[in-house]
């Protein structure tokens, strides 16, 4: 049968194999004979990455591609994430060596019939009540404790407590790499020196130092902040969002453990400086660290003063990565459509980068007409991912703008004017309820009502409720409270560590 669609990838990492794999396995490219797949990688560019977190989705797009979870684990130096767990967010250390910290954990407050968890929470006096995620789930005291969420002999992407991963970025691109090829992509090795339009403002074809023209019926622009395509051909703009997102520079590194025994944390650590804060990803092998930081707020050389007072010394060698906060209103673009870095990017926290990435190929797949204008859906996507920037805005914005930090650059968060419009309309109805399902829409949202529950009640925002006749009395809900501290007790003795759980699939 003669091919219909060609789609030409033009650059490799997460974005650009995530994409053909993904493709090619929606299309079951291998015995369909009106699609064609190729992706054209560079051989001089290498990937950004020192450690990658993700969210739970990643599950999913992972057991939809047919890829085994074992030696995915394997072959990137993963480790599983269980959330993140954010440290001086809302004040810096006191003199007397006092920190705050809480965590954002994956999964779920545990729900009742008998009662709403949440309510009762709020309704305990702020004094003595647990914090927030401990008293809701029995996954706070299984992650404080370094455990996994899972035992070995559990299934593949499943478990009791729900997880994601944090893993090495070019492993990652490998795996991926190797089952796109073999679900039928072709991989094209060459450096990309050229685009030529055609008569409609879109992409004729892209010119290569190594096979000369190629050409294709969609594009995808994969090619990183580089953005070769939907920029530099087609002129799509970057929107800022920097007035928002101060962040836009990061000093990354990898350093290793101490020893070969060191435990592994369960979660990413977020540590709040003076002007951004600091990552910490435990991998299999070694331990990823970046400071992100505002280049208005802070200089590189106090950037790097920060990362060695986090690390304790500075036998390591850390490399800058700036980046712009923001993303392009047009991410389809006549026959050119970008996804990951090309498209946008707004900063580390809370793992957005590859989420996006999954959630664009996603909409790439059920959107692309297999017949009819190839640029038919770009509308509808262009919207659809815009929306989902925006609403990832917002849930990012939460974490900066209720600190009570008095450096500048937590000043300038807590501004009004530095915080979107509906997301203070929402601050402002949280006063009196907490976050609901009705706050959100669906097709939009990447994070839960209770991703944001975890982040206001983790920095101590105060809701306010009304009394319920029907509202659990306090005894009951304490029982209920020591009833989930008991669950997360035998979870923590139930369950291997981390280190544990993967020195067995590596065994």
């Amino acid at each position: 049968m003669t091919c219909t669609r060609r789609i030409l990838i033009v650059g490799g990492g997460t974005a650009g194999w995530l994409t053909a794999a993904y493709l090619a396995r929606f299309f079951s490219l291998a015995g369909h004979g009106g699609i064609e797949i190729t992706l054209l990688e560079s051989p001089e560019l290498g990937i950004i990455g020192v450690g990658e977190g993700t969210f739970p989705t990643i599950r999913a797009t992972l057991s939809f591609l047919g890829i085994d979870e074992t030696q995915f684990l394997r072959a990137t130096s993963a480790t599983f994430k269980q959330g993140i767990r954010f440290d001086d967010w809302l004040h810096a250390p006191a003199p007397d060596g006092t920190r705050h910290h809480y965590l954002h954990p994956f999964e779920a407050p545990l729900y009742t019939d008998d009662a709403n968890l949440v309510s009762c929470w709020l309704h305990k006096d702020s004094e003595s009540r647990p914090r927030f995620a401990e008293a809701v789930t029995i996954q706070h005291g299984v992650a404080e404790s370094r455990r996994a969420p899972k035992k070995f002999d559990e299934g593949a992407f499943s478990g009791p407590l729900n997880y994601a991963y944090h893993f090495d970025a070019s492993g990652f691109a490998r795996v991926l790499r190797d089952r796109a090829v073999e679900l039928g992509v072709r991989h094209v090795t060459g450096l990309l020196t050229g685009v030529e339009p055609d008569a409609d403002g879109g992409i004729a074809r892209v010119l290569t130092r190594e096979h000369g023209a190629l050409e294709a019926d969609l594009f995808v622009d994969c090619s990183g902040f580089r953005a070769e395509l939907i920029k530099k051909a087609l002129g799509a703009p970057l929107k800022s969002v920097r007035h928002l997102l101060f962040t836009d520079r990061a000093l990354a590194c990898k350093i290793p453990y101490a020893a070969p025994d060191a435990p592994i944390e369960s979660f990413t650590i977020a540590t709040a400086h003076a002007a951004g804060w600091t990552w910490d990803i435990g991998l299999e092998s070694a331990r990823g660290i970046g400071c992100v930081y505002s280049s208005t707020h802070m200089t590189d050389d106090e950037a790097a003063e920060v990362l060695r007072g986090y690390i304790g010394h500075d036998a390591y060698k850390a490399r800058i990565i700036p980046f712009e906060p923001g993303y392009r209103e047009t991410q389809w673009v006549k026959n050119c459509v970008a996804v990951g870095l090309s498209g946008g990017f707004l900063e580390p926290l809370e793992s957005t980068g590859v989420l996006l990435i999954e959630a664009a190929v996603a909409m790439l797949a059920e959107l692309f007409p297999l017949a009819g204008p190839i640029d038919a859906p770009a509308k509808r996507f262009n919207e659809l991912i815009v929306g989902r920037y925006e609403r990832i805005i917002d849930f990012l914005k939460l974490h900066y703008c209720l600190s009570r930090r008095d450096e500048p650059f937590w000043r300038d968060n807590a501004d009004p004017a530095s915080i979107p419009e509906t997301l203070q309309e929402l601050l402002r109805q949280w006063r009196y309820r907490p976050p609901n399902r009705f706050d959100f829409l669906l097709d939009l949202e990447s994070f839960a009502f209770f991703n944001y529950q975890y982040i206001l009640y983790g920095m101590d925002f105060r809701t306010t409720l009304g009394e319920r006749a029907d509202e659990l009395p306090s005894a009951a809900a304490d029982r209920l409270f020591a009833r989930i501290r008991g669950f997360s007790l035998q979870a923590t003795r139930e369950l291997p560590t981390n280190r544990a759980l993967m020195r067995q699939i590596n065994a």
